[in-house]
Formats: C-alpha cells, structure tokens, sequence
C-alpha cells in the first residue's frame, strides 16, 4: 500500500500547488485580484472535479479487471473514458465562456474583483478539456498499480505552471490573465504527455510492433472512440456524479458566504480553501492506494484481503490526519504573509486555520473510506450519503452571515460537514455490504 500511496501523494498535491501558485502570485498583485481569483478558482475547479469520476470510476473498473486477469478489458475501459472526457470538456467550454461574468456575480464576487473573477475564468476555461483527459488517463494508470508515473507528470506539470505564471505575470505584465494562461498551457502540456502513455501501453498490448493497422483490428481500432463504451463509463460514473456535485456544491456554498462577508474574508477563505485542499489530496493519497488495492482484491474474489486493506488504511488515515494537523499548527504564522500582504486577510487566516488543523484527523478517515467504498464500485451509496450530508451543512453555513458570525464560524461548519461525513461512511464500511467480488460489480 505504502509503494502506491508515496508516488500517489507527490501526485495528488501536485494538483492544488496549481491554484496555490496561482494564489501566491495574484494575492501580491492586490487583494481584489485575490478575492477575483478566489471565486473563479472555486468555479474551475467545480467545473473539473465534477468529473472526477473520470478518475475514481475509471480506477475501480480498470482494477477489478487487472485482479481477474484480463488486461485488454482494463485498456479499453480506460480510452472510453478518455473519449468522455474529451467530450464532457467541449461542453463545459461552451457553458462557462459566456455566462463568466454571471457566473462571478452569482456566487458574490464585489464589484472590484467581478472583473478579475471573469479574466480568470473565461482564459482558464480552456484548460478544462486537458484536465478531465487528465483525471481519466490517471484512473487508467492508478488502476494498473502505477502511480509513478503520474507523479512524474504532476511535478513536471506544477514546475512548468510556477514557470510560467511568474513569467507571464511579471515578466510580460499581464497580471492575472497570465497566471491563467500559464495555468492553462502547463494543463494541456501534461494531457499529451498522458496520452502518449496511454498509447504507448495500448500499441505494446496489442502487438504493434507485429505490424497491425487499424483495418487489421490492431492499436488504432483500440483509440477509437465506441459509443456502446461511452455510455457504459457515463452510466458508471453516474453515481459518483451526483456525490462529487453534492460535494462541490459545500464548497460552492462555503465559497459564496465568504464572499458575502466581505473582500478580506473571501481572500482569507480562498487562502484557507487551499491549504485545506492540499491537505485533502495527501490524505487521498491513501484513498487512491486503497481504491486500486480494493478493486484488485475483489476482482481477484478476495474478500478477506479487502477487508484487511480498509482496517490499514484507516489506521493510515488517522495518523497522517495527526500529523498534518500539528503542521498546520506550526505553519499557521507563516502561511498568511506567503500568500497577501494585508494584516487584515493575514488576521482572518489565522483562526480559520486552526479550525482546519483540529479537523484533520476526521478528514483522514473520511477520504479512506471514501476511497475503500469507491474501489468498492459503492458509488450509489456514496451519492446518498453525500446528499444528506449537503442537507446538514447547507443551512448551517447560510446561518453564519445572518448570525453576524464570522470566517471562523463558516470554518466549524466545514467540520460538522465532514463529522456527517465520517458517520454515513463508518456505518456503511461497518456493514460489509460493499464487498461484492467479480471482475465487475
């Protein structure tokens, strides 16, 4: 589990260091360039990770398959959801480029920084395609035990990002449209590099190097795209669909009352939802082990080995949920000036994050079970859950702003979320009722 937990880390923090490079050099542009970027960035990444089931679905199936022997399955399971991705990126291009500016008045963006909201989000719109491509050929390659290599892609990729935000902002003076073009030329940079590898893997499988062409039924049969098998991973992922826009609608929601609540304090929350977010993908490095080991496991019928595999993986989480929340202890004085100048946002930070710290531990366990019931393929009762779990918070977090309440209130009702949270999932992964053996579910 460890082999694939570390390269699956490097990996899955890789991912938000995008957004916090991003923070770290528009938040010294100006603290409405941070509070424009702070809703645009909550958008982007909602218009992505509602997909992520791309990723998640397509790990659990392509496991299944690799632990009952049949590798050409998981393959094919792979390219139908990168043909989806491509798919459901054109569309999310075609939704965002022209509602950006209703899209930043709707979830509270000030009249100062309505207008950065709507650069960022219009330029890095065109980056969505490349990510979702992204999360698909990662649950191909998480699915057949490499996490290897998708940590190689993500360093390379956030290094190219910090290049080139840094460049393009200050060197060529385009202020905050740079930092989205940077993030959107690292974000297409790292899709052809996975879809190199993909290729790769498929014309080894299929015997290229004897020679077959697309007419022979060799590797260009295997890349194109078959409706059938679309609509199969869409059928899939349709479950783990409803639970991840249930999820992001949370943040969406802690996002917006932010807003509300005045230009420091969303500049705060953004600063905050960053480094929770880090927090969350090196916690769900875990979960994406557990995801590959859980779908191995059944797919191999071994029910005892999955059960083994949850009970260690829930000993992981609540140490590295330990850990990290003594980090962000000690970090917390040096956090809010790495990322604005204002004493203002810098003194909203700082309660807010130790919210965030004491909340750790709950949010180890909560991404393993997460990731145990989703190699599980358990996406319906994930869906579920997530839905009462939006239901509890939903009304908690509107109360802050008409309580008088402050960042630091909003913050405590994150944690009720994720106290929800680990309550639904316990009693599910208690049951057994997610193992169900067989190549698929």
């Amino acid at each position: 589990m460890v082999a694939l937990a570390l390269p699956a880390f490097g990996a899955l923090v890789a991912e938000p260091l995008f957004v916090m490079v991003d923070s770290a050099v528009v938040g010294h542009l100006g603290t409405a360039q941070l509070a424009g970027l702070g809703v645009a960035a909550a958008l982007l990444t909602t218009a992505v990770n509602i997909f992520v089931f791309l990723a998640y679905a397509t790990t659990a199936a392509v496991s299944r398959r690799v632990g009952a022997g049949d590798l050409p399955a998981a393959l094919r399971q792979g390219v139908d959801g990168i043909w989806l991705a491509l798919l459901l990126g054109g569309v999310v291009i075609a939704a965002v480029l022209p509602t950006a500016p209703a899209l930043a008045d709707l979830f509270g963006a000030s009249g100062t920084a309505a207008p950065y909201a709507t650069t960022y989000l219009r330029i890095s719109s065109l980056g969505i395609p490349a990510m979702l491509v992204v999360l698909a050929a990662t649950g191909v390659l998480r699915g057949l035990q490499d996490t290897r290599t998708p940590l190689v892609v993500a360093v390379g990729g956030f290094t190219a990002n910090a290049g080139l935000n840094a460049a393009l902002v200050y060197g060529a003076g385009l202020g905050i449209a740079g930092s989205a073009w940077g993030t959107v030329i690292a974000q297409n940079g790292m899709a052809a590099v996975y879809l190199w590898v993909v290729v790769r893997g498929i014309r080894r499988q299929t015997g290229a190097g004897a020679g077959k062409r697309r007419g022979d039924g060799g590797w260009w049969a295997a890349l194109r795209p078959d409706a059938a098998g679309i609509r199969a991973c869409a059928r899939a992922g349709l479950p783990l669909l409803v639970r991840t826009i249930s999820l992001r609608a949370v943040l969406l929601i802690a996002t917006a009352v932010a807003a509300r609540l005045g230009d420091t304090e969303i500049a705060a929350h953004q600063i905050t939802l960053t480094v929770w977010s880090l927090l969350a993908f090196a916690l769900d490095a875990i979960a994406i082990a557990g995801q590959a080991i859980i779908g191995r496991c059944l797919g191999a019928e071994d029910p005892a080995g999955a059960r083994a595999a949850c009970r260690r993986m829930i000993e992981w989480g609540v140490a590295c949920g330990v850990v990290l929340g003594l980090l962000v202890v000690l970090a917390r004085p040096l956090i809010g000036p790495l990322f604005s100048s204002d004493p203002a946002v810098q003194d909203a930070l700082t309660s807010a994050l130790l919210v965030v710290a004491v909340s750790q531990p709950v949010c180890g366990v909560v991404f393993v079970l997460d990731g145990v019931l989703m190699g599980a393929g358990d996406g319906p009762y994930l869906a579920w859950s997530m839905l009462v779990t939006l239901a509890v918070f939903a009304p908690v977090a509107f109360a802050v702003p008409a309580l008088g309440a402050g960042l630091t209130a909003l913050w405590w009702a994150m944690a009720l979320m994720m106290l929800t949270r680990l309550a639904a999932l316990g009693l599910r992964a208690r049951s057994g009722r997610w193992i169900v053996t067989g190549a698929a579910r």
